[in-house]
């Protein structure tokens, strides 16, 4: 597998479902589940002509779905969290790393995509079998404020506090040192947050927490290659 199989393609011919064969049947979902998960979020979907998808990770940088406007838009009462433990994607059973979420509390400024009415039916479905494959995830509307000062409704995927891979402790302190040493096959952990770090300044937009994370990375990384000895090998007590 090649770190580009977060596709289209991937999503709607099966080859993504793949990446999660080695989870635990019980919290893997198959296709009628995710079915059921996105009648019940359509069903409790704000009045509206128009549908909007937020993104605050690499929804920002890979969106994968068509859309037909995009604004820069803020959401309150959530906050960036890196909350989610991860074997597959950018992880390993041996070596889990975390995926972003969103947590109660702060605030959280990303990018909303105005999906196609005409197409809105095939872009949720791919964009369920993203996000949804093992339910770590809670879909909601949750109200935004665009960056022209339009308000919306726009559909978010919020973290699931009772999911086993929920985790308690996403402080810096703890996760930084997880998120540098995991990897899987779309890529490093670390590669992820220093792209939300890029994405995050191209848009113009300040998030505490992942800088100091991005700090704190790149010092564990600079502190791994000053302590290489002679040999190659490492002579730091790094996490990994």
């Amino acid at each position: 597998m090649t770190h580009n199989i977060l596709t289209r393609d991937a999503l709607s011919s099966g080859l993504f479902l793949k990446l999660f064969e080695g989870v635990a049947e019980e919290l893997r979902w198959d296709r009628a589940r995710l079915e059921a998960s996105l009648r019940e979020t359509m069903a409790l979907r704000p009045p509206g002509d128009e549908v909007w998808l937020f993104g605050y990770g690499s929804l920002i940088w890979n969106p994968l779905v068509h859309f037909d406007a995009r604004r820069v838009a803020t959401i309150h009462g959530w906050r960036r969290s890196f909350c989610m433990r991860t074997i597959m994607g950018r992880g390993s059973h041996d070596v889990p790393g975390r995926m972003l979420s969103l947590e109660a509390g702060g605030t959280t400024t990303g990018v909303a995509y105005r999906l196609p009415a005409q197409t809105l039916d095939e872009e949720l479905a791919l964009l369920w079998v993203r996000e949804m494959l093992t339910g770590a995830y809670r879909p909601m509307w949750i109200d935004g404020t665009f960056d022209d000062g339009r308000q919306y409704p726009v559909l978010v995927f919020v973290a699931n506090p009772g999911h086993a891979f929920h985790e308690d402790d996403a402080s810096v302190a703890r996760v930084a040192p997880l998120i540098s040493c995991a990897s899987g096959v779309l890529g490093s952990n670390a590669e992820y947050v220093m792209r939300l770090s890029e994405s995050l300044v191209a848009l113009g937009v300040r998030d505490s927490y992942i800088e100091a994370l991005t700090a704190e990375l790149q010092a564990l990384q600079q502190n791994s290659h000053d302590s290489k000895d002679g040999s190659g090998h490492s002579a730091f007590d790094a996490p990994c």
